[in-house]
């Protein structure tokens, strides 16, 4: 589902979304399923996390969550208006239902996910229009490695 009129990456984006790629690796070592995320606040990365899952024994602990609670946490704050969510694939019902609770500003992913996926491949929730809260989404950025590292993650699996 590439946006073909997505505008150009700024370079704060792109810091984070670097970072959020390179947390996904690091996921790969602990066998967590390969997402990462970071927070941008202000021009700087304030947070990045991948996915616990696996190592809290949580199924909620998906790296968008993670990455949510601790930038709220640093920034003694509930609302992140002026953040932006950097994520490897496209968020979940959970994640997104969360981004829309902390007022994220803008949220930028990798992978598209036709399975799960609420940023526009099974729903929209993040541009639901009942919900009182809509973040600019900007999907597909360097979408080709965080496909491809979680198609290797899982094949190595099967």
């Amino acid at each position: 589902m590439p946006v073909s009129n997505r505008p150009p990456l700024s370079p704060d984006d792109q810091r984070g979304m670097t970072a959020a790629l390179d947390a996904a690796r690091r996921a790969v070592v602990l066998d967590e399923v390969p997402v990462g995320a970071a927070i941008v606040v202000g021009g700087k990365v304030l947070v990045v996390t991948h996915n616990e899952t696996v190592v809290r024994r949580d199924l909620t602990q998906h790296a968008e969550i993670i990455a949510i609670r601790t930038a709220m946490e640093a920034l003694q704050t509930d609302r992140l208006e002026g953040a932006t969510l950097c994520v490897t694939l496209e968020p979940c019902a959970q994640c997104a239902g969360a981004v829309v609770l902390a007022r994220v500003g803008r949220v930028v992913f990798g992978a598209y996910d036709p399975k799960a996926g609420m940023a526009g491949s099974v729903g929209d929730l993040l541009h639901h229009p009942q919900l009182n809260h809509r973040p600019e989404v900007i999907g597909g950025v360097m979408e080709e490695e965080c496909g491809s590292l979680l198609t290797d993650f899982f094949r190595a699996k099967r």
